[in-house]
């Protein structure tokens, strides 16, 4: 009796404790934690320049309708006193709010070089208070022009009636100093007019490549921050740098145009004297500090191994001239010489505040061949972006070069004519001290073909890597299809976009060209936010795009701007829209009104300027430098479509753009309680709508040129009343069937087709066209071999060759910009314009053409947002998450399809008292919130 008394107890004590556990448990899924922390949208940023940053974090949880409804955040200024809950700088206070990002530091002013340290912690929608987050650091740069003590210092000028083709060695720098006592911490702050590379007692600081990076030089120049704490020792120390020509001193383009094509970029724009900035600050354990600068007790050689550098040119780099430890202490500096002071340097020093540049990848050869004596093609599988690791071993002397091209010519040597004046070329002198590894340091090139040439044997194919680099902002977008080409073509978008990111967004990264045009970016810009987060990158970019903003208000039409005032490359309409659109964006994508507040003026000139030049309020060819929807595929399959497959009118085009960007302003004006703003500019779209519909439009639809572009833009835009919309969308149909069921769209109209098609219910031709193969198409690219997007619908033409090799990348985003419709019109995922930053968006998943099953991540600055969606005959599988603290409306497909059942996680869907129901054009609406939803609908029929 007593043995089965315990033995009852025993198991009456198991059942409390599972019991509480699985309590415990559930209260535990339903709590929520305080995830990814980020400063500026950076993750542990060193060296930022806002006084006022801004925080956001991700709230995590298992439960359903979960939302944040107060936060706290504390800031100290050492991780102690962070751990011990004592905040020194700022103690926000419980702050009712459900903001998650976009949060403004309000405590005690910061100050320049110091590092802070913060964390957060949130009330739930019941009032329960999550744990603290795990701690994040920021620092401060030099807040203040007089904080610099540091002098900029260089060698003397070289002989200025020598040409601008003449390239000189890089030249290199030292300084030995003291560090008196062991070392708390120690933060180098370092800049450059030109690429450096900097080194403490022989280790390079940070990944960073080719920094300062890219900005208007005469205006801006970014520097960059370092915690070298780890490198410095008690005692003697040696800071060492490098510099290349880079962007600052070397080729740009194009400046000129011969034969109706852009050529000869030319050098030294920004400058040809090489100049660095450097100040190290030294903090002790025991108290005090020391500050070591660049100054006149600075040594520097001019006649080292890297004998020249340029982007475009390449690098030459002679072995036989390397200086065996120079960059450590205890070198014999006979030879070296003091530097220079500079006085005449007067551009503003801005902290770096995009992600660097960096090495992200590397590619190992999948074939190397031979196609001619002592010639040997590498094949790296991939048109990347970067330069070649390469080991090396011959006689002193010998010369190894490697040119770089995207294509193979037809006897397998490497396609270089449509690299114009950027050969793309590394040369290698070796010294006869056996077997190296080589790279460049100040170069970077386009191409997936590398030709070596002068090796004394056949090389092995692990002899050379690709190394990849890119501005490293995260990847945040993965896309998955059941259709291979569209799996390539996703492939190949985000390969484009990585290979045109360092720190600008360029047109392509190989030929004589690599500017920053507007354009290409602003249409692509959507897809690149789907893939990547591109919020500081595109921060970065904005400020250039009003560094290089005209005096009487028009946009260069690239930027940084390398062209001169007089130049016509300006405020061409679609591509100065871009400091309309961009900055639009950031704030749909990421709810970013600071942007907006910092970019309003500039927006509000170039929006300003146009009706000076255009009173009629009509933007044609004359008063606006246009290039029109470019790239348009007219006359590409053949001669017999000249009306459908014809160039939007100039006029059309223009006014059109002028129409949007005056529209998204007026919205922007309303965002930002300016009233007489919003009126203002609304009354402005409102005359510009009614004109362009007077001039350009009749009364069957018919718009003027009628063109594929034409309708296209114009109902993409919305700029048509709806009776009159729908005989334009009538009329595009009709040009689509009059090119043979084909595309005549160029850069900017091609997407907006594709989102109208699907929005007015032909997503069975817009499928059709992504997933043909026939010319234009993607999958007629990737049919000829593409791992990246073309410039051109027809850069290769099997049996007629190449294109013009005066414009024909085959690295070039532009019409990457389909990703847009795949992300948001295929797989059916987009933001709600009314709440940014994807606290509200919208799931309407579009089955059609050959897709069946889709995949989708994407990490938004609210949380991960998880789609994946499986279609057949009988029914319609639909798995969703949704990030805490956000809601969506998701939007089943099922206008013709008549579902008999559908169960959410395994419920019937009036069990989700969280849940609200309706009806959107004939399909199930269901507004959610935050949760994890298995969604199965069978089908009637």
């Amino acid at each position: 009796m007593n043995s089965s008394k315990l033995r009852y107890g025993i198991f009456i004590l198991i059942m409390i404790t599972l019991i509480a556990f699985i309590i415990t448990y559930c209260s535990f899924r339903e709590n929520i934690s305080v995830n990814g922390l980020r400063c500026e949208y950076l993750f542990n940023p060193e060296g930022i320049d806002k006084k006022c940053p801004r925080f956001s974090w991700i709230l995590q949880s298992g439960g359903f309708n979960k939302s944040q409804q107060a936060y706290q955040i504390f800031v100290s200024s050492s991780g102690k006193k962070l751990k011990r809950n004592i905040p020194d700088i700022w103690n926000s206070g419980k702050i009712n709010g459900n903001e998650t990002n976009q949060v403004k530091y309000a405590g005690s002013l910061l100050k320049s070089g110091k590092k802070y340290y913060w964390k957060v912690r949130i009330w739930d929608e019941r009032g329960m208070q999550s744990a603290w987050s795990k701690a994040a650091y920021f620092s401060m740069g030099l807040l203040k022009e007089k904080d610099w003590i540091a002098r900029w210092i260089g060698i003397p000028a070289y002989n200025e009636c020598e040409p601008d083709s003449v390239l000189y060695p890089s030249p290199m720098f030292r300084k030995q100093f003291i560090a008196k006592k062991p070392i708390k911490r120690a933060t180098l702050f370092f800049t450059s007019l030109g690429d450096y590379e900097v080194f403490i007692n022989g280790k390079k600081s940070g990944e960073n490549i080719l920094a300062p990076e890219w900005t208007a030089f005469d205006k801006r120049v970014q520097y960059q921050t370092y915690d070298v704490t780890s490198y410095i020792e008690k005692g003697v120390n040696v800071i060492a740098a490098w510099l290349g020509d880079g962007w600052y001193a070397g080729c740009l383009g194009p400046v000129e145009w011969k034969n109706d094509y852009p050529y000869y970029p030319y050098r030294g724009y920004y400058g040809h004297d090489l100049r660095l900035r450097a100040q190290l600050i030294l903090e002790y354990k025991t108290g005090g500090n020391d500050t070591i600068i660049s100054g006149p007790d600075w040594l520097y050689y001019n006649d080292g191994p890297i004998r020249s550098s340029d982007n475009f040119l390449g690098e030459v780099y002679d072995s036989r001239k390397e200086l065996p430890g120079w960059k450590l202490k205890g070198y014999n500096c006979e030879g070296w010489e003091n530097v220079i002071i500079d006085t005449t340097i007067t551009t503003s020093l801005t902290a770096q505040m995009n992600e660097p540049i960096i090495i992200i990848d590397s590619l190992a050869p999948i074939n190397v061949r031979q196609p001619g004596p002592d010639t040997y093609v590498f094949d790296l599988g991939q048109n990347m972006v970067g330069w070649c690791k390469v080991l090396l071993q011959g006689r002193s002397g010998t010369e190894i070069i490697l040119k770089h091209g995207e294509m193979l010519n037809d006897n397998g040597t490497v396609y270089t004519e449509n690299l114009k004046t950027a050969i793309q070329t590394d040369k290698y002198i070796l010294d006869g001290k056996g077997e190296t590894y080589l790279s460049p340091h100040f170069t970077y090139h386009g191409f997936r073909y590398v030709q070596v040439e002068g090796l004394a044997k056949k090389p092995d194919i692990n002899d050379l890597k690709g190394m990849v680099i890119s501005s490293s902002s995260p990847r945040v977008g993965y896309y998955k299809f059941n259709n291979s080409l569209l799996d390539k073509l996703t492939s190949n978008i985000l390969w484009t976009q990585r290979g045109n990111m360092h720190s600008v967004p360029t047109d392509c990264p190989q030929r004589s060209e690599r500017m920053g045009w507007m354009g290409d970016a602003q249409i692509f810009s959507q897809t690149a936010i789907y893939n990547l987060d591109m919020a500081a990158f595109f921060s970065k970019w904005i400020k250039d795009i009003r560094d290089g903003q005209y005096t009487t208000g028009e946009y260069s039409d690239v930027n940084p701007r390398a062209m001169p005032e007089t130049d016509k490359f300006v405020n061409a309409p679609g591509w100065a829209d871009a400091g309309i659109i961009i900055p639009w964006k950031m704030y749909l994508n990421y709810n970013d009104t600071t942007i907006l507040r910092e970019h309003y003026e500039s927006m509000k000139r170039y929006i300003n300027r146009i009706p000076e030049t255009n009173p009629d309020l009509i933007y044609d060819s004359l008063a606006a430098w246009s290039y029109g929807d470019w790239l348009n595929g007219d006359a590409i399959i053949s001669d017999d479509y000249p009306d459908s497959g014809a160039s939007i009118p100039d006029d059309v085009y223009c006014t059109a753009f002028f129409a949007q960007s005056v529209k998204i302003l007026s919205d922007i004006a309303s965002i930002l309680n300016s009233e007489s703003d919003r009126a203002k500019y609304e009354k402005l779209y409102s005359s510009i709508r009614e004109k362009f519909n007077e001039e350009f439009v009749a009364p069957d639809g018919t718009i003027k040129g009628n063109t594929q572009a034409g309708y296209a833009i114009a109902l993409n835009f919305g700029l048509l009343d709806e009776e009159i919309s729908c005989k334009a969308f009538d009329k595009l149909i009709k040009a689509l069937e009059e090119y043979d069921g084909r595309m005549s769209t160029g850069f900017i109209s091609t997407v907006c087709l594709l989102k109208e098609l699907s929005k007015r219910g032909r997503h069975d031709l817009a499928c059709s066209l992504v997933e043909s193969h026939r010319l234009p198409s993607w999958g007629y690219s990737i049919d000829q071999g593409a791992t990246t997007i073309w410039e051109r619908w027809d850069g290769y033409v099997k049996g007629r060759g190449f294109q013009h090799p005066g414009m024909n990348s085959f690295n070039h985003y532009a019409f990457g910009s389909v990703g847009e419709w795949m992300v948001g019109d295929l797989i059916g995922f987009k933001t709600d314009i009314s709440a940014p930053g994807y606290r509200h968006f919208i799931i309407e998943p579009r089955p059609g053409g050959s897709i069946k099953h889709v995949q989708a991540k994407f990490r938004s600055i609210n949380g991960t947002i998880y789609i994946e969606w499986l279609k057949n005959t009988r029914y319609f599988n639909l798995k969703v998450d949704i990030p805490v603290n956000t809601s969506a409306n998701i939007i089943l497909p099922g206008q013709d399809l008549g579902w008999e059942q559908v169960k959410i996680n395994n419920k019937e869907p009036d069990s989700f008292e969280f849940i609200r129901f309706s009806m959107h054009d004939g399909s199930l609406l269901m507004k959610v919130p935050s949760g994890k939803y298995y969604i199965y609908c069978t089908n009637k029929n």
